[in-house]
């Protein structure tokens, strides 16, 4: 069998494997009562440490911790609830998914430029330099093999995690508009944007800083320097969890960064493509699982993006058989360590590629 055969026969088994799961199983591929459960948890917890904090019952101190809370909150919320509800995968009502979608707002970020660099750009080019979003969030790190080597770059393994921290604060003020003003973005040329997707990011912005900065300031009987320190809190626990577990999933030892043919064409079908640039980690832990929506599953998320989380535990057993069988790469880590230490090792590698050459 050559190896186009192989390939084409890898995504004809995967398919049809996990659509008899859902039809032997008779479960829909959406979310089911667990789902919501999570749902409804998370958005508890994350305001009601809201609540608890512009109540003034609590001292500066359990405040602060408070504002951690929120911080592991807000991740969840990205995680578990805004994730599948961008993608469609939440339910197959589609206001369902709209509404919950919305959740992404509500922590400050935008659900419109997130479906346009994510679902679109990153899900399609995923590890592919300068069309992958996703490897170019800042100039201080270099994430990719093609990515231009600068001096700064050497150290990065030692920045780079406390660089993760910043990136809910990067991403509510400023990457969501640096993306909406550029015109090439990705593949995308001369990107325009319709007045319905302006009119939402910029009217969610300003009621999610209303919310977190305003009605804080203007309620809570605390200096404006404790206030301060609180919102930094908030968003170096969320950024750390969000910069940290996103970047686990590509930039790790044994996924690829292929560079597309002059053409703009890849050597491998799609579904490859997914399998050698993507990585799973800490696949038994469950409250890991349970917590960061599924996404320590990303092979499976890359492969059935508009199938529920909830589902990717019992769809890696498939993948993962069914990579076996037709000599298909399927890259995880057994703990989430594990996954870390590679990472940081892939850091060093690609901050100082000349420090591991033979």
């Amino acid at each position: 069998m050559t190896f186009a055969a192989a390939v084409a026969g890898f995504g004809e088994d995967v398919k049809c494997h996990v659509a008899e799961y859902f039809a032997t199983s008779s479960l829909s591929s959406k979310a089911g009562a667990s789902m919501v459960a999570k749902t409804f948890i998370l958005l508890s917890v994350t305001f009601g440490a809201y609540g608890l904090i512009l109540s003034n019952r609590f001292s500066p101190w359990q405040m602060l911790g408070l504002a951690f809370v929120m911080g592991v909150g807000v991740a969840g919320i990205g995680f578990g609830i805004a994730h599948d509800a961008l993608h469609g995968a939440y339910s197959s009502r589609p206001w369902v998914n709209k509404l919950l979608g919305f959740s992404f707002e509500l922590v400050g970020a935008s659900g419109y430029m997130w479906k346009i660099t994510h679902n679109v750009i990153h899900h399609t080019y995923p590890n592919i330099h300068g069309l992958d979003e996703d490897l170019e969030v800042s100039p201080f790190l270099r994430l990719s093999p093609q990515a231009k080597l600068r001096s700064i770059h050497r150290f990065q393994h030692l920045y780079a995690f406390a660089a993760y921290s910043l990136t809910t604060l990067s991403w509510v003020f400023i990457k969501d508009y640096r993306y909406f003003l550029m015109p090439d973005l990705g593949p995308f040329r001369d990107k325009k944007h319709p007045r319905s997707g302006v009119a939402t990011l910029f009217t969610a912005k300003l009621l999610y800083y209303g919310y977190t900065i305003v009605i804080p300031l203007m309620v809570l009987k605390v200096a404006w320097w404790q206030f301060l320190i609180g919102l930094l809190v908030m968003h170096l626990t969320a950024g750390l969890i969000l910069g940290i577990v996103f970047q686990l999933a590509h930039v790790v030892e044994d996924t690829e960064h292929p560079s597309p043919e002059s053409n703009g064409q890849m050597d491998n079908a799609w579904m490859i493509h997914q399998m050698e640039t993507t990585s799973n980690f800490a696949m038994s832990n469950r409250i890991l699982s349970w917590y960061v929506g599924g996404l320590n599953y990303q092979v499976e998320h890359h492969l059935f993006p508009k199938v529920c989380s909830a589902h990717y535990p019992a769809l890696s057993r498939i993948v993962r058989q069914m990579a076996a069988k037709h000599g298909v790469p399927y890259h995880h880590h057994e703990t989430i360590r594990a996954a870390i230490r590679s990472h940081y090792r892939t850091l060093k590698s690609l901050g100082n590629p000349l420090a591991s050459s033979p």
